[in-house]
């Protein structure tokens, strides 16, 4: 079984050398929730690279949810084009003020069952915002985290869902809030979906590899 413990303090070494996932960034740069949240709506199924030109533009002109409120959805729409999904993300966000408004007293929830009743707001993206905006305990799963997690041998589950809910059940609680950020970096720049760089892999020996088929070895 992975040495969970070894395995997180090598990927917490791994992150400070990575160039930090998006929500993070706009995280140290802004400490702001209500921007943490757009960030992480728009970048879903995007690329770090076009989310973090979009938000840059975005936030230069919205900073409150009131801000939105100025305009139209084919406005919005240009605005964060080209993020994923543009359209219905537009549409979502136009709808936010006045939901933060009629539920939440134009605050952003910190609870998850909250925040999944935010238009564009999932499971994944509200853990996230849990984790990263108010520092709370919460399991964010993407495509990393489910990826790494099962091909890591620590757990065997088919689905993210299964993979939060088996996390919940077996990770530590002290590592929840960064271990998105952790695994998430070290996917994106080193255990990759394809031809992960097994041979200069730093928790290769806390790793079963399951499903990877790969010439490099140690």
């Amino acid at each position: 079984m992975p040495d969970i413990d070894k395995i997180y303090k090598a990927l917490e070494q791994e992150f400070k050398k990575f160039k930090a996932p998006i929500i993070d960034i706009v995280e140290a740069q802004t400490k702001d929730p209500f921007k943490i949240l757009i960030a992480t709506i728009l970048s879903a199924r995007t690329k770090d690279e076009t989310t973090s030109e979009v938000v840059k533009r975005l936030f230069e002109i919205i900073h409150k949810p009131k801000d939105i409120e100025k305009y139209t959805i084919e406005e919005i729409e240009e605005l964060i084009y080209p993020v994923g999904f543009f359209h219905n993300k537009a549409k979502h966000l136009k709808e936010l003020p006045k939901v933060l408004k009629d539920k939440f007293n134009n605050q952003i929830p910190e609870d998850i069952d909250d925040l999944v009743q935010l238009l564009g707001v999932g499971r994944k993206t509200a853990n996230l915002v849990r984790t990263i905006a108010f520092k709370k305990p919460a399991i964010c799963v993407d495509t990393h985290v489910h990826r790494i997690s099962n091909r890591l041998g620590y757990i065997k589950t088919k689905s993210p869902y299964e993979t939060e809910m088996a996390l919940r059940e077996k990770l530590p609680e002290k590592y929840w809030i960064n271990y998105n950020s952790y695994i998430v970096a070290f996917g994106q720049n080193h255990c990759t979906p394809r031809n992960p760089k097994c041979g200069s892999c730093p928790i290769y020996d806390e790793c079963k590899r399951v499903g990877v088929k790969t010439k490099y070895d140690k």
